[in-house]
């Protein structure tokens, strides 16, 4: 039987852990998406879907409301735009800021797009056996993490350690 060192080590390996269930995550719907000759990736999901609800929005608006570094957006809206999924303008006030929208390819394939989210939605459903009970959890982490972020509460009990 083989041994799996990052479920051993518990809470310990936290973001190991999230981030190797993430990744499982976002391989298989790469993947799924492939087979279907969509050439999007499993993080503009969340672009996608926030800019169907709002229509239009700047790059920092959209970074803050995913929770998302400005530079890290940028980067996203760049490669979303060159595949011809997002149309983006300056400002007409303001030409320093850019807005964003789906395009009307985007647009067009979004009934394709919600066809294959739903089967996701249903699928992480499914892992969870219909309970959400994580998701409080996760919202837990979430509000404690904002209220005093890791990094402050990592340097508090290195230094505690340290003395």
């Amino acid at each position: 039987m083989n041994s799996d060192f990052i479920k051993e080590l518990g809470y310990k390996a936290l973001d190991s852990r999230m981030k190797r269930i993430s990744d499982r995550i976002s391989y298989s719907v790469k993947k799924l998406y492939k087979e279907n000759n969509m050439e999007i990736e499993p993080h503009w999901y969340l672009v996608f879907m926030l800019l169907q609800h709002k229509d239009k929005m700047s790059i920092a608006e959209i970074a803050e409301q995913l929770g998302y570094s400005h530079p890290t957006l940028v980067i996203t809206i760049k490669k979303m735009n060159a595949k011809g999924y997002l149309t983006v303008v300056n400002d007409e006030f303001d030409k320093r800021r850019q807005i964003v929208s789906l395009s009307e390819k985007a647009v067009s394939q979004m009934p394709d797009f919600e066809i294959l989210w739903k089967s996701c939605e249903a699928a992480i459903l499914s892992i969870l056996d219909h309970d959400l009970g994580i998701v409080q959890h996760l919202d837990r982490i979430d509000e404690a993490i904002e209220k005093t972020s890791f990094y402050y509460r990592f340097k508090q009990e290195y230094s505690n350690n340290i003395q």
